[in-house]
């Protein structure tokens, strides 16, 4: 018999984790019926604990299903392999114990031939990791996997899974939001989207919600004026801008409109907001890959208290659009890309060709299995895009200054 297939979702959802299960098990069961396949439970957490469910012919016959919800019906965690203090207080290795060769010689139990990680740049560069161990150890184990991530930031993959589902999202989220421009006079209303390193996601959202208001009706005698409605600032991590600037402009809007809204990245001013509470004496929480845990430290807060006095304004809204976003069901252009490269992925594994799956910037855009050493992540968003250019020219807001290098 054929060694197994297993199956595993890591890092923060997005939507395409459940359809891009339910498209790697349908193509298999169309091409390699034979093939026995496992997922194990919340990523590398389950790989280190041999904790997995079967695919069963009953889910093989309904994989399809899977499609149409968002989140991971398997599970996910943030576990890094080569992270051995973070495993050790875990509980998930045991002093001595080197996590790689334990994930390795679980897979080699579990009879394990082809492993699929379905994840951003972390997931994958930790596959990576377990693929070069593999390697070097001559386990016969092939590793292929599928960039998942919002952020849109994986070096070098020209669009990754989700990703645009997320900003469709994040425009339907932004019209309820924005909706509260009049609840009182003067508000500064600040939606904050994903997004670490990379501003694509945020800009992203905005051309979608923009994309809503150019299809609406609008009556401004009664109040119902679309510079209301309107998207006043974006701001991404990859470009320098003055507050004191950006302030001035905001509050001639405030004057003229009576409400001010700004869609912000997560990502942006981090170091501005790391560098204020470390010098307050204040700990800077961070997860085990090492990177600030935004949903602690607030951006979207900092911004808004860096603007609320400057611009006047009377009430103050922040709202994160980020989990909405990333666990809806994926839509229709995502659905087809995830089968695109799902199809791939099953197709290279069975060929013994280990990689991400992705249409390679540096090679032509060709959907390929890219090698695991060119994928990181950090890959900034082009603030040269036309669209994004001509959105903020039609915004009123001054054009890019610089463009930030690859994060590390």
């Amino acid at each position: 018999m054929p060694g197994k297939v297993a199956l595993l979702t890591a890092g923060g959802f997005a939507p395409c984790l459940s359809s891009a299960i339910g498209g790697l098990i349908q193509r298999y069961t169309e091409i390699a019926p034979d093939r026995e396949i496992i997922a194990y439970k919340h990523g590398y957490q389950g790989l280190l604990q041999g904790e997995y469910l079967t695919v069963t012919q009953a889910v093989r016959d309904s994989a399809g299903l899977l499609h149409t919800y968002g989140g991971s019906p398997i599970g996910n965690s943030r576990v890094k392999l080569t992270n051995e203090k973070d495993l050790l207080e875990r509980g998930l290795i045991q002093p001595g114990e080197n996590a790689l060769k334990v994930a390795a010689d679980r897979l080699v139990a579990d009879g394990v031939e082809i492993l699929h990680t379905i994840g951003g740049d972390d997931t994958n560069t930790t596959a990576a990791d377990l693929a070069a161990y593999l390697r070097d150890h001559d386990y016969e184990l092939t590793v292929v996997g599928l960039p998942k991530t919002i952020d849109n930031d994986v070096v070098p993959i020209r669009q990754s899974l989700g990703a645009q589902t997320a900003a469709e999202m994040g425009a339907i989220f932004a019209r309820n939001i924005v909706a509260e421009h009049n609840s009182v006079g003067r508000e500064l209303i600040v939606h904050e989207v994903m997004g670490r390193h990379c501003g694509w996601l945020t800009a992203a959202t905005a051309r979608e919600y923009r994309n809503w208001l150019d299809t609406r009706a609008w009556l401004p005698e009664i109040g119902l004026s679309r510079e209301a409605w309107e998207v006043h600032a974006v701001y991404v991590p990859e470009d320098e801008f003055s507050i004191d600037d950006e302030a001035a402009r905001l509050k001639e809007i405030m004057d003229r409109v009576g409400n001010v809204t700004i869609f912000l990245s997560e990502g942006a001013g981090v170091e501005a907001i790391v560098q204020e509470l470390e010098e307050s004496g204040e700990e800077v929480p961070r997860d085990a890959f090492g990177h600030v845990k935004l949903d602690k430290i607030n951006p979207g807060n900092w911004f808004a208290s860096q603007f609320a006095e400057r611009i006047g304004a009377e009430k103050v809204l922040v709202q994160k659009s980020g989990y909405f976003s990333r666990s809806a069901a994926p839509v229709e252009y995502d659905v087809d890309l995830i089968s695109s490269m799902c199809d791939l992925a099953v197709e290279s594994a069975l060929a013994k060709v280990p990689g991400v799956i992705g249409n390679d910037e540096e090679q032509g855009d060709e959907l390929r299995a890219i090698e695991f050493e060119r994928i990181k992540g950090g890959k900034p968003f082009d603030l040269t895009a036309a669209w994004f250019t001509e959105m903020l020219r039609q915004i009123g807001q001054p054009m890019p200054k610089s463009t930030a290098p690859l994060a590390d």
